[in-house]
């Protein structure tokens, strides 16, 4: 005699008839998987149809950066020639040095149109205008974001003298003017390394310009992860650490640096925006970029110059400008969202 089909399982058994076991299939129950903060975040991001369009116009930003060697390479031109004096086009200025087509030159050939008096083509100005502010920006916001998460961590940690020492030289970096201080420090920085009487090299001015802004630029972020850090530092989950023994550095990397990640990735998606406007404002004020190297903010410049004769000249770097910090500044919106689904816009 067949003895009864146990079903297999952690509960007790149940006596099953052979031929019903036969074709009976026991279900077993799937292992529950628990979701990690980064999963949770991810999740809610990808429903806010706002961020995700900004991120894409982000990276749409980014990736065209980087290609632009290759883009104007198929394009055929480049940010530096002088085209109204190639012989292949005679006619793109017209007697008052304005581009002679409509709407700023606008043509099958020159697809942004030319710059005035020059005739260089300006959507391959544009592209490498871009390239070069948006990698400056992204150095610089790097460098500011380390600096001041490490002053940062260090006085809201430790507190004491170290916190007072820290906070008052944050405060006396934080009382100087910073525009005027980029335009009368930038100068001295160049003329440090070259003669004024040579032409300072493009590469020293992009040095010159994140060093500047550097040494001006990572006191928010120090001021806003002291804060979140002397908020924690008193929490049960450090005071647990502290009696199992962890060193302060364990604690400090470990319990206090994953708690702040949130406030320091919002931050910096506002601070990236910001810099490449001071980039631009510099180049616009004379202290940045000079001819012939593509800058958004010469661009700028030169379109103040020559608005009433040629206003289209304005519109695409303007438009490009506006686009990239208002979808930067969306996306900072949803990261802070996405992380921390209680506060709301």
């Amino acid at each position: 005699m067949t003895s009864p089909t146990k079903a297999e399982g952690s509960g007790p058994s149940v006596a099953l008839d052979p031929e019903l076991a036969a074709t009976t299939e026991v279900v077993v129950p799937k292992k529950l998987e628990g979701r990690s903060p980064g999963q949770l975040m991810w999740q809610r991001f990808k429903r806010d149809r706002t961020g995700m369009i900004s991120a894409g116009v982000v990276i749409f930003f980014f990736v065209v950066s980087a290609l632009a060697p290759v883009i104007s390479k198929l394009y055929g031109k480049d940010p530096y020639t002088l085209y109204a004096q190639e012989p292949e086009y005679p006619f793109l200025l017209d007697d008052f040095a304005m581009p002679s087509g409509s709407f700023g030159g606008v043509s099958g050939d020159f697809w942004f149109g030319v710059q005035p008096q020059l005739g260089r083509d300006v959507f391959t100005m544009l592209l490498y205008g871009i390239r070069n502010s948006l990698y400056m920006a992204l150095v610089l916001t790097m460098l500011c974001v380390v600096t001041g998460v490490l002053i940062g961590l260090v006085g809201g940690y430790f507190g004491g003298k170290v916190d007072y020492w820290l906070g008052r030289v944050t405060d006396f970096f934080l009382s100087f003017p910073n525009q005027l201080f980029f335009i009368a420090f930038m100068p001295v920085v160049t003329a440090m390394f070259v003669s004024p009487t040579d032409e300072t090299p493009t590469y020293l001015r992009a040095v010159a310009i994140i060093l500047v802004m550097w040494f001006l630029g990572w006191m928010p972020m120090a001021r806003l992860v002291r804060g979140s850090v002397v908020s924690l530092r008193e929490r049960e989950f450090i005071e647990a650490a502290k009696v199992s023994g962890a060193s302060r550095w364990r604690i400090v990397r470990k319990e206090v640096l994953p708690n702040v990640v949130t406030p320091i990735l919002v931050q910096a998606t506002y601070t990236l925006p910001s810099n490449i406007l001071t980039i631009a404002f510099l180049s616009f004020v004379g202290v940045g970029f000079v001819e012939p190297t593509p800058d958004w903010g010469r661009m700028f410049r030169i379109g103040a110059e020559i608005y009433e004769q040629d206003p289209a000249f304005l519109l695409f770097p303007g438009a490009a400008l506006v686009i990239f910090v208002l979808a930067f500044n969306l996306l900072g919106d949803s990261v802070r969202d996405a992380f921390d689904p209680k506060t709301g816009r």
